[in-house]
């Protein structure tokens, strides 16, 4: 009984047994979601640096060089945007900011519609027919493989100098992209579905309309937002070689007086128009396919 007792742990004369240490408490981000508010201020905090990066860069070399036209204070930037978008231009009459907005976006709206619709059908015929899909498929990679950039002389002399060659040169540089990633996605979708409907009786047609084509329109919402970037691209270039109105054209019209208090709203403009595209078109597949969403497809 005592040899018991003087063995027993926390005891006089016995062997004590350590305490097991507690785990430590790590730190995990992967599994951590940052709540609402934090999302908003991490993703501003990106955007406050590069312009506090700009005002510093600036500060200092308009301090060395007053006159230094490579970066422009906020209020040369202002002034600009004042003239451009605000007082009337002395010949035309318009301003000129909201003029060569509405040209820019008319050419990219139209490049878009036509890239899209061309996309959804041969997606379509691709990735479920397929005798369409040995016929088109090799012409469509093809096509897809051509330097966009390239034919644009070619589309100036087959088309002329006016708005058909930018909104072709737009058409021709996304819509084989789009098609082939609209044809991957019906491709993968389950053959259970097609055999469940024949089986039913459905017709290649009622196929077409009630099964592919709703399953491929989300995917196709996100071709065109995955196709924006490259769109505003070729609207640009094909702008700045021949147009006589438009955002691409004015940065390179000014371009040769060094107008950067101009070229940088411009640039700052297009890319708040390319963002609210964006924005627009994942909102309208959150909202129109939300069964899509919800299984973490077409975001």
């Amino acid at each position: 009984m005592t040899a018991t007792l003087s063995g027993s742990p926390g005891k006089a004369g016995g062997d004590a047994v350590p305490r097991p240490k507690p785990p430590r408490r790590r730190l995990r981000l992967i599994n951590r979601k940052p709540g609402r508010g934090a999302v908003v201020i991490l993703g501003v905090i990106p955007f406050l640096l590069i312009v506090g990066g700009y005002l510093v860069a600036s500060a200092l070399r308009r301090a060395e060089n007053p006159q230094d036209k490579l970066m422009p204070s906020l209020e040369a930037m202002g002034r600009a945007i004042v003239q451009y978008a605000f007082t009337p231009d002395v010949r035309s009459g318009d301003l000129i900011l909201w003029a060569d907005t509405a040209a820019s976006l008319t050419r990219l709206g139209g490049g878009l519609a036509i890239a899209a619709t061309i996309a959804l059908v041969l997606g379509i015929a691709i990735g479920f027919l397929p005798h369409a899909r040995a016929t088109l498929a090799p012409v469509v990679a093809a096509i897809s493989l051509i330097p966009p950039l390239s034919i644009l002389p070619i589309l100036f002399i087959i088309f002329g100098l006016g708005e058909t060659a930018k909104v072709a040169l737009i058409v021709i540089g996304i819509a084989p992209i789009m098609t082939r990633s609209v044809a991957r996605a019906v491709a993968e979708i389950p053959q259970e579905q097609i055999v469940k409907a024949e089986t039913l009786g459905a017709s290649t047609w009622q196929l077409v309309t009630r099964v592919i084509l709703p399953q491929a329109l989300p995917h196709l919402v996100t071709a065109t937002r995955l196709a924006l970037g490259p769109a505003w691209i070729f609207l640009i270039s094909a702008e700045a070689i021949q147009a006589t109105s438009g955002l691409g054209y004015q940065i390179f019209l000014v371009r040769r007086y060094l107008a950067m208090d101009v070229i940088l709203p411009y640039v700052a403009w297009i890319t708040i128009l390319a963002y609210s595209f964006d924005l627009a078109l994942r909102v309208l597949s959150a909202r129109a396919f939300r069964w899509a969403n919800s299984a973490g497809r077409g975001l």
